[in-house]
């Protein structure tokens, strides 16, 4: 089985977020006797073209934009530690910019034009480059108009493969106004309520669910959640219309990058045999970032963005009676500006007690993972999330609350669980502050045993969410939209 990959953003290559790492870390895991990989990104202006061993095909290529053609150059370098081959496709005027989809102040206001030459461009570097997929795999409203061009103006190109589309986060749908139907060479015919238009606008993600062979997003749980109104974002009609063809299967992670054992980023390595060296990184933390060295005081630590879809109204609606506990709390993150200013003022007020570090850092969030005692996520809704994962690897407790791909890893630590040695956290489901603060006021009770705490840390760090059972999966959904064709 040949399967061509196709997304507008891969680890190591260019990232904002978790569509990035699961890009970057499937294709590892797929290729074997009986199966090919290839990917297809933009060529960013901040991918180094001196990095990854990136060569220059030598092809060029022509994409039809409304009347005016585009040239698209195509590069070419493989995955780090594989053999799997990851095509760039370069143009200066699309793809040039300091960042990926817009600046603070907003999205790049033709991003329309951006990836609908994107998804173009990549089907003719295909077919001049003779790769001929059985199945294309594409991610979120940057590739979704991929299956229509495949169903439609390319039909007779490829020998009709199947198409699957992940949907990463289905909040973010590339809705444009009418007129960039234009822009896309696709006949004004397909502009109908069942097809491309939403409201009388224009959606890439609407097109990629009704074209597509099969549809998954990324864990079980967020693919019933979003034929409901409540977190479809309004596409649940046409998502239940498609229930038969959709599926979730929840991330992997890499424990290649992600494992207490191995990982050079922390202060000291560890695992279940030597949980104790646990609190050496807990000590370092505290150290760097300016709070008390108090082995006995929880940490609580949050890597996220700081938005209200993470839980950060909540997070503000609990401050005052949070910081009222014998805790610390780490934030790393950026995000809104009202959540930055909220918690800038509590480390103000409470500095022995509240950390916030308003950036990205790898190295620090590694060892926020390492030296926290307990890891907090209560998002509204999360597709799937990463740092619960992680959290259990390095048996930080995670808080979290019962929606999508959280719902799905973590397991409420009741007395009952904790006695199986199978709680692996503490969940909430209600979407308040009240029952986050119940919620951690739980945890801090088993906190305070010390034989409780360990055996929840070791159920959690026993968990296999390796890429190696997400990848099997994977390929049994490639298999059924083969199929299915």
């Amino acid at each position: 089985m040949k399967i061509a990959i196709v997304a507008s953003e891969m680890v190591p290559f260019a990232k904002t977020g978790g569509l990035a790492d699961v890009v970057g870390a499937l294709p590892k895991y797929l290729p074997g006797a009986d199966t090919e990989c290839c990917c297809f990104i933009p060529f960013y202006k901040k991918i180094r073209r001196d990095a990854y061993g990136i060569t220059d095909t030598g092809l060029r290529i022509e994409v039809p934009l409304d009347s005016a053609k585009k040239t698209a150059g195509v590069f070419r370098a493989m995955l780090p530690g594989t053999k799997v081959p990851v095509y760039l496709i370069d143009n200066e005027e699309f793809f040039g910019r300091d960042e990926l989809y817009g600046t603070p102040a907003g999205d790049y206001p033709d991003n329309s034009a951006r990836f609908i030459f994107f998804s173009r461009a990549v089907l003719e570097a295909a077919h001049k480059l003779n790769i001929k997929p059985d199945v294309f795999h594409v991610h979120d409203w940057q590739a979704a108009l991929i299956p229509v061009y495949l169903k439609t103006l390319y039909a007779n190109r490829f020998g009709k493969p199947a198409v699957v589309l992940t949907i990463h986060n289905l909040a973010y749908q590339g809705v444009f106004w009418h007129w960039d139907m234009k822009l896309t060479g696709l006949g004004w015919d397909l502009f109908n309520w069942r097809q491309l238009e939403f409201y009388g606008k224009l959606n890439f993600l609407k097109a990629g669910i009704v074209f597509s062979d099969v549809i998954n997003t990324v864990s079980p749980t967020y693919a019933r959640e979003i034929q409901t109104p409540e977190y479809g974002s309004g596409l649940e009609e046409v998502l239940r219309y498609r229930s038969a063809s959709l599926h979730g299967i929840i991330n992997g992670i890499d424990y290649d990058v992600w494992d207490p054992k191995t990982d050079p980023l922390i202060h000291c390595k560890y695992g279940t045999n030597s949980l104790n060296n646990k609190g050496r990184n807990k000590a370092e933390l505290q150290r760097m970032l300016g709070l008390p060295g108090e082995k006995k005081v929880p940490v609580i630590g949050m890597i996220s963005r700081l938005a209200a879809q993470k839980g950060l109204d909540i997070i503000s609606g609990a401050m005052d009676e949070l910081v009222k506990r014998d805790v610390q709390l780490v934030f790393l993150g950026t995000g809104e500006q009202q959540y930055h200013d909220m918690l800038a003022d509590f480390q103000r007020k409470f500095p022995s007690k509240v950390s916030v570090s308003v950036k990205f850092d790898n190295a620090l969030a590694h060892l926020i993972e390492a030296g926290s005692d307990m890891f907090l996520m209560p998002s509204r809704y999360e597709p799937c999330g990463l740092n619960q994962l992680y959290s259990l690897k390095y048996g930080t407790v995670p808080i979290v609350r019962h929606t999508g791909g959280l719902a799905d890893s973590v397991i409420d630590a009741t007395h009952h669980s904790i006695e199986e040695a199978k709680g692996t956290g503490f969940v909430f489901s209600e979407y308040s502050s009240k029952a986050l603060l119940a919620t951690v006021d739980r945890a801090l009770v088993s906190y305070g045993n010390r034989t409780t705490w360990r055996r929840i840390m070791e159920s959690g760090m026993q968990q296999d969410w390796s890429w190696a059972n997400s990848a099997k999966e994977y390929l049994k959904l490639f298999e059924q939209a083969k199929g299915g064709k």
